[in-house]
């Protein structure tokens, strides 16, 4: 068993939903975030409250699976980044679960 972590921007919830279902995730569990980038340089300083961070709406969905449906997820996943026109793709990470209750 394994711990799959995946961070969105929230426009991507239902394309997310989707794809669990493709790689037959059904029991997860979700939460929303804010998520942040530093900004450095030239872009930062041409903002007019250069100081203020400001978050993007992003989603964090997290579930206990096996490695097949993982890697199942993780095809699906990278085909669906590489036919973004933005430069937000989903991101996921995998965590081993060593023990669990």
């Amino acid at each position: 068993m394994k711990l799959l972590i995946v961070t969105a921007v929230s426009e991507y919830q239902e394309a997310i939903l989707k794809l669990f279902k493709k790689a037959n995730i059904e029991a997860f569990s979700t939460s929303e975030i804010d998520g942040f980038k530093q900004n450095h340089g030239l872009i930062a300083m041409q903002s007019w409250f250069p100081t203020a961070n400001s978050g993007n709406e992003s989603v964090l969905f997290f579930t206990f699976t096996d490695e097949a449906t993982i890697d199942t997820f993780f095809e699906l996943g990278y085909e669906f980044n590489q036919n973004l026109e933005t430069n937000n793709p989903i991101r996921a990470v995998v965590v081993p679960i060593e023990r669990s209750l």
